[in-house]
């Protein structure tokens, strides 16, 4: 099903916008992340962990449910599909645990913040677990920078389903709209290739290093609470 050219712009309109913000929302995070590590203003370290809390259930939570949900719109009601290049696949394959891994992290940023607002962190207090927000921010921003870079770019490629089905169609692959040049992608081979291409393994070893990041962090028990 391919969307009509006026509901694509719109739906194109929600996914950037909440794409975008989820981004800038969790740089913020992470700056106010840093300032809580780092600052020997208590009041501003309170006041740091009280904003986090906020900001992750009411602008990063909604917008990292919106963006996934959107770009699934996306793809589906357009030529790009789903499962048919490898960038589309990488970049849903990349966004749906960053969503699942945020919810699992929220009890420890709603812990934190209630310890701020009841008494005053000295540097030693809940050290570990505020370490562990920095680098799990940090790890989130450079995933939805490496969601982002895919989105602009758009990598050649085409997955094994997509290349059966542009056969069966006898067709080359073609862009639902043209780029800022505008190119509209049709051309012998353009977005298809006989092989994985390299960039997929590159971005498939940074996902599973992210991966095995949050999963160690868990089974160490440092994700959900260090002291």
């Amino acid at each position: 099903m391919t969307m009509t050219p006026r509901l694509h712009k719109f739906a194109l309109t929600a996914h950037v916008t909440s794409s975008v913000g989820w981004l800038g929302a969790v740089a913020g995070f992470l700056a106010l992340a840093v300032t809580g590590l780092t600052s020997q203003d208590a009041p501003m370290v309170r006041a740091a962990y009280l904003v986090m809390e906020m900001s992750a259930w009411f602008v990063i939570v909604p917008l990292s449910l919106a963006s996934p949900l959107t770009g699934l719109v996306q793809s589906l009601g357009t030529q790009w599909g789903l499962f048919r290049h490898y960038w589309v696949l990488v970049k849903f394959l990349i966004t749906i645990p960053s969503t699942i891994v945020l919810l699992l992290h929220m009890q420890p940023i709603s812990r934190i913040a209630s310890v701020a607002a009841e008494t005053t962190l000295s540097s030693a207090d809940l050290r570990a677990l505020r370490i562990q927000l920095v680098a799990n921010a940090g790890a989130a921003l450079l995933v939805l920078l490496v969601a982002t870079t895919l989105s602009v770019y758009k990598p050649r490629g085409m997955t094994p389903y997509g290349q059966r089905k542009q056969h069966e169609r006898g067709t080359v692959s073609q862009r639902p709209y043209p780029d800022s040049k505008g190119d509209t992608g049709v051309g012998p081979g353009r977005g298809s290739t006989a092989s994985t291409p390299r960039w997929v393994y590159v971005f498939g070893i940074i996902v599973i290093v992210l991966v095995l990041h949050f999963v160690i962090l868990h089974l160490t028990g440092s994700g959900l609470g260090g002291h």
